[in-house]
């Protein structure tokens, strides 16, 4: 009997997320992240043999992602910065406002003019707004949702609670002069998942829902691929603390680093360490 080939024994390997399901081990997944990253071609090759050499059933995911990133982070610090985008915006936390800032950015670089933290008068109820923003003839309401671990699904409760927000905060703004002839529309933005049923409802009910992977097209991933709008959390040339330093400074995206010599001589950066962080910046922001 011939032997079954290599590929197909990958895909029967099972091996256990975060959440302890077992699931079977993708290795073309694998490629596919790491080509988003901007992987070269030849070090995809390198990096999937030496995992598929040690992937044995029951493995965490987490072992491989390790093993993976370190690998890459030799390659090219950049491409290792965009593989760990995932983790890098769960790093934003523990609490949800950096995320908020975020969000508002990521927006902005979509032609909207935001405010993050509104008090917002409704019908009914005054409202705190994660981000109020207006484009053109459009002012969404937006709730932020931060997750910091990786499989937060958000349910239906949350979808039910957010859209009757919205719906008392577009009663009132549809009786005001200054909104007159505008579209009005309730966002939720997470960077984890929505649940079937909260998917099901929030697009029925018209909210506008961007998950990490939800929709396929425009979800949270393919927004910081288009704007390059990388956290500094993605940064390998930083650690934990200086990450935490620059976040309290008020620096979220990665790009707004470069001109912050100040910052670099507070975490007593060496020329040499600054060289290699811009390095990376730039690699990763270009």
């Amino acid at each position: 009997m011939a032997d079954t080939p290599p590929a197909q024994k990958n895909r029967e390997l099972l091996v256990k997320k975060s959440n302890g399901d077992l699931v079977p081990f993708e290795e073309e997944k694998l490629r596919h992240s790491l080509a988003k990253a901007g992987t070269a071609p030849a070090s995809i090759e390198f990096i999937v043999k030496e995992i598929r050499s040690m992937i044995v059933p029951g493995i965490s995911t987490r072992k491989i992602y390790q093993r993976a990133f370190s690998m890459l982070k030799k390659e090219s610090q950049p491409s290792a910065a965009r593989y760990k985008l995932k983790r890098a915006i769960m790093e934003l936390g523990p609490s949800g406002f950096p995320f908020e800032r975020y969000v508002g950015e990521l927006l902005q670089d979509q032609g909207y003019q935001v405010e993050i933290g509104v008090h917002e008068q409704g019908r009914c109820i005054t409202h705190e707004v994660d981000i109020v923003g207006e484009k053109e003839n459009k002012r969404i309401a937006v709730e932020c949702k931060f997750g910091n671990t990786k499989d937060k699904k958000l349910d239906v409760k949350v979808a039910l609670y957010i859209h009757s927000r919205f719906q008392d905060l577009a009663n009132r703004w549809s009786t005001m002069p200054e909104h007159a002839g505008k579209e009005f529309q309730g966002w939720i933005v997470t960077n984890g998942q929505f649940s079937g049923d909260a998917q099901t409802y929030g697009t029925c009910a018209g909210l506008h829902l961007v998950s990490w992977d939800f929709p396929g097209q425009g979800n949270l991933k393919d927004l910081i691929d288009v704007c390059h709008l990388h956290p500094v959390t993605s940064l390998t040339t930083l650690k934990k603390r200086e990450k935490d330093f620059v976040i309290h400074k008020g620096i979220i995206l990665c790009r707004d680093l470069l001109n912050r010599d100040d910052l670099f001589e507070e975490m007593n950066f060496t020329k040499y360490r600054k060289k290699k962080a811009i390095d990376e910046i730039l690699g990763l922001c270009g």
